[in-house]
């Protein structure tokens, strides 16, 4: 655990509720992206991010100074797969359509030398990108997604998986391999330019 993030457990231990929120914000980008991705819909996104983060306060007395990055994440992904095997998939798309628009304007900024038609070729993108990193199999989204959004290392996602560093990163490989068939299409276009 780097040093800001002991000191603002260590902080709330001693009765700071103040530091909780410091490490909430600290997370927040990475865990709801990740929770987001895997789910697909804000709704749900949101009620296993407050979740995790309730689960974190009630068990913070069990934590042994490992990798809060990895414990956190590991609750997370718990959550998620408990929704899952709880409820039956059901898809809305045009909820599922407005929930990722929404998420693309809270969370991309334009670049500033872009004309309005290559902003909304960039964002038409990100959703051909988001959505086909919604199609693949959970594992390599997982694999995908942490490594990603969380910028965990494959050592830790192994772990959290509960598989071997190689399963791991043939996960990644065929993660990647899935996407460059699924967006090829879009590539070449923008070689092309």
């Amino acid at each position: 655990m780097d040093q800001p993030e002991l000191e603002w457990l260590t902080e709330y231990r001693e009765g700071n509720p103040e530091a909780m929120g410091k490490l909430v914000e600290f997370y927040r980008r990475p865990l709801f992206g990740f929770i987001l991705h895997m789910t697909g819909g804000r709704g749900d996104a949101e009620e296993i991010f407050q979740e995790a983060w309730l689960r974190v306060i009630r068990s913070q007395h069990r934590y042994t100074h490992k990798n809060f990055k990895s414990w956190l994440f590991r609750i997370a992904r718990n959550l998620v797969i408990d929704r899952a095997r709880k409820e039956k998939p059901m898809v809305d798309l045009q909820a599922q359509r407005a929930a990722h628009d929404e998420d693309v304007f809270e969370t991309k900024v334009a670049a500033k030398n872009l004309d309005a038609r290559e902003n909304l070729d960039a964002m038409d993108l990100s959703i051909r990108i988001a959505t086909a990193v919604r199609t693949l199999p959970e594992e390599q989204r997982e694999v995908f997604l942490l490594r990603t959004e969380a910028d965990m290392p494959f050592k830790k996602i192994a772990s959290l998986q509960k598989t071997s560093i190689n399963t791991a990163l043939a996960r990644m490989q065929y993660a990647l391999a899935k996407l460059r068939e699924a967006l090829q299409r879009d590539y070449e276009e923008l070689t092309r330019e």
